[in-house]
């Protein structure tokens, strides 16, 4: 490999790299939730995306050894929910190791399915899971949304450089 003029020295493909390049990647923040068999789970996701319109597909992916991941493994559906720029404490609850994530001040409800659906996002859907792909130490999670809601309001939250922030005009 040789250095390109203006963009630095390449460095050799690892997971420092993989981590550096995306912490520069802006990215929506999002909340999944299930029901898990000694009750609800849920996580931080930075790797939502929409997969198809027809029949409507998302995706995400969850590491193997999250927390979350047992119930996730097992769901027949799950919650997903957009988070707005006010609610970085409840991102970053959902993203702690350890957390007590459904406890107060999180506000949810028993939703569609079972599954978890939390209070005051911009918006939520219940999807059915339809496949779990093996990638890595992660599984990417393709799942069909049966219903949801997007009328919340407020502006999106953002993850960036490690960090939850809002947009700038």
């Amino acid at each position: 490999m040789t250095a390109t003029s203006g963009l630095g020295s390449p460095r050799l493909a690892s997971p420092d790299l993989l981590r550096s390049v995306f912490r520069r990647h802006a990215a929506g923040v999002a909340v999944i939730t299930a029901q898990g068999l000694t009750g609800p789970v849920g996580f931080t996701a930075t790797s939502l995306t929409s997969v198809s319109a027809e029949p409507p597909l998302l995706s995400f992916g969850i590491g193997t050894g999250a927390s979350s991941w047992p119930a996730i493994a097992e769901a027949e559906y799950v919650g997903v929910h957009i988070l707005g720029e006010h609610q970085q404490e409840l991102a970053a609850t959902f993203a702690r190791s350890g957390a007590d994530r459904f406890g107060a001040p999180t506000e949810w409800r028993s939703g569609p399915e079972g599954v978890p659906v939390l209070d005051d996002v911009l918006a939520w859907l219940v999807c059915r899971v339809v496949a779990r792909v093996p990638a890595g130490d992660h599984r990417i999670v393709l799942a069909e949304v049966v219903l949801g809601d997007p009328s919340g309001t407020g502006r999106p939250l953002l993850y960036h450089q490690g960090r939850f922030s809002g947009l700038r005009d």
